[in-house]
C-alpha cells in the first residue's frame, strides 16, 4: 500500500491539508459520520466546538484503528461545522491540530462544510472519512 500528497503549483498550500491524495492498496474503508460521542452515546462538550472536534477526531482515529490501520490512512474526510464562523474555525482547527494526544490529525484530501444543523440539535460537528487500508 502506498499514500501520495500531492500540492499541484497553481493551487494553495495549507498545513494539515492535501489538495490531492493518491494511493494504491486493496481495502478501502467508508468511515461514517462521527461525532462527539461517548461509547455510551454521551454527546460530549455540548454547545463547544472544540471539545467536540477533538472527540470527533478521536472517535475517527478509533473507527480507523479498529480495522488495523492508523489516521494517516485516511485519504479523504468531509467535515461538517454548525454554525461556521472564522472564531469557529479557529476552535475547530486548533481541536483538530491537538486530536491525536496534543497532536494534528494527519492531511487528507479534506472538505470543511459550514451547515445550520447536524442529525442531534446539540451536535456541533460531524467527520466522515475514506481510509486506505492494505
Amino acid at each position: 500500500m502506498t499514500i501520495e500528497h500531492v500540492q499541484p503549483a497553481g493551487l494553495f498550500k495549507a498545513e494539515g491539508f492535501s489538495q490531492i491524495v493518491v494511493g494504491t492498496g486493496q481495502r478501502l474503508a467508508f468511515i461514517a459520520g462521527q461525532g462527539a460521542y461517548d461509547a455510551q452515546f454521551n454527546l460530549i462538550g455540548q454547545g463547544d466546538h472544540f471539545a467536540q472536534t477533538l472527540q470527533a477526531f478521536r472517535n475517527l482515529r478509533a473507527a480507523v484503528e479498529a480495522l488495523g490501520g492508523t489516521p494517516g490512512h485516511i485519504v479523504s474526510s468531509t467535515m461538517y461545522v454548525v454554525g461556521l464562523t472564522p472564531a469557529v474555525l479557529e476552535r475547530f482547527t486548533s481541536a483538530m491540530n491537538q486530536a491525536l494526544d496534543g497532536r494534528a490529525f494527519p492531511p487528507n484530501a479534506a472538505s470543511l462544510i459550514g451547515v445550520e444543523r447536524l442529525a442531534h440539535p446539540d451536535m456541533l460537528v460531524e467527520i466522515s472519512a475514506i481510509a486506505l487500508l492494505d
